[in-house]
């Protein structure tokens, strides 16, 4: 069941308790014993089935808990009902343990699963009207945390609509300042606000240092970094979001970056990956200097292109390309050089080191098929 797709039937305009007293449960249990059906009166309710044994659900309760603490705190009226799909009385109990919430008797769930089909764990169904409640809020709750309180389509459709205000509104500080945090941090532990941002094109930067093509990505970055901070001067910044595992990775990757960061404890960390819908690292997503989406594409045109990609549209693109063609319409396809006995190809490769002048390349490169050899073609004797 770990793992598969889920595929939950709803129980029509079903709210509160009523669900639970039509399937002959006549109480709830909590840590201090039994608890009346009515102790669920005039509250959002939600059925969460998980089981102890499942590795997404030792990852998700203790999110699902801190929330349900902060959502209770602040007088929000809601309730959780545990379902088990431990595999004994014993798993049962050693997994309530660790909840604040209730749960419906161990002898009762098998009912609760058939009525509500419930095919994957974990799983939280807000009870009431299907037409008004999502039908798994787990998702949403991943995304969204306590904000995605009371767990309704409508409640989803708003945070939608903030997220794509946020992606597409060209305000840098509607993305990048989060509460009382109006900066971003450089590995130096300085601290940059973000209002000295605006008007620059940036670079957010998804990455983590435990992901191999990340750390190469980085150091392709930081070449055509340092080369725009001479030729643009200020005109370029790239903010780094993490995705490491823990802050010691993090301060470890950010001390290898000359630029920016968001700070590791921050939650716009999160909701930047989800507002950009990043689905895999490394990422660059481009803002141009209105504040507008330029591309989600940057890590392409930095790998391709360099520097030259700036300011990473596609219009320059195009014209990098052209430029890069037109200088290889030029070249003559082979050439016999003295510096090497075998003949030499013209060919294209991203980066390269020249064997002459050990100077690296890109673009344009005459190779040897026979062997390991790279020249630049400004290295090759001009006699075409």
């Amino acid at each position: 069941m770990d793992g598969m797709e889920h595929r939950i039937g709803r129980v029509e305009n079903k709210a509160d308790a009523t669900v639970l007293a039509s399937q002959g449960i006549e109480f709830l249990i909590s840590a201090e014993g039994e608890v009346p059906l009515s102790s669920l009166n005039q509250k959002t309710v939600c059925l969460y089935f998980s089981g102890k044994w499942c590795r997404p659900c030792r990852t998700f309760t203790p999110q699902l808990v801190k929330h349900y603490n902060n959502l209770r705190l602040s007088g929000r009226k809601m309730e959780i009902v545990f379902v088990s799909f431990d595999r004994d009385e014993n798993g049962f109990e050693e997994h309530f343990e660790g909840m604040p919430w209730l749960a419906v008797p161990y002898n009762a769930r098998k009912r609760l699963w058939e009525i509500f089909r419930v095919n994957s764990i974990p799983s939280l169904i807000p009870l009431g009207s299907s037409d008004e409640f999502m039908e798994d809020a787990v998702g949403l709750i991943d995304d969204y945390g306590v904000d995605a309180f009371p767990f309704t389509r409508k409640r989803r459709e708003e945070l939608k609509a903030m997220d794509d205000a946020k992606r597409d509104g060209g305000k840098l500080d509607d993305l990048l300042v989060q509460g009382g945090r109006d900066y971003v941090i450089g590995g130096d532990a300085r601290k940059v606000l973000v209002s000295e941002l605006v008007g620059k094109t940036i670079g957010l930067y998804f990455g983590a240092h435990w992901c191999p093509p990340c750390r190469a990505f980085t150091s392709r970055l930081v070449e055509a970094y340092n080369e725009l901070k001479i030729t643009k001067s200020t005109s370029f910044e790239v903010v780094f979001i993490s995705t490491d595992r823990n802050e010691e990775e993090f301060d470890l990757n950010i001390s290898t970056m000359p630029w920016l960061a968001i700070p590791y404890n921050d939650k716009s960390r999160s909701d930047l990956s989800r507002i950009f819908k990043i689905k895999g690292i490394p990422t660059l997503v481009i803002i141009g200097p209105e504040g507008k989406l330029v591309s989600t594409n940057g890590k392409a045109m930095i790998s391709s292109y360099g520097a030259e990609a700036f300011p990473f549209t596609t219009s320059r693109v195009i014209e990098v390309e052209t430029v890069i063609r037109i200088k290889g319409d030029g070249l003559p396809k082979q050439v016999k050089d003295t510096k090497h006995e075998h003949l030499l190809k013209l060919d294209m490769a991203k980066a390269y080191i020249c064997d002459h002048c050990r100077k690296q390349g890109r673009f344009w490169v005459f190779s040897c098929e026979k062997c390991d050899f790279d020249l630049h073609p400004g290295c090759i004797e001009k006699s075409w």
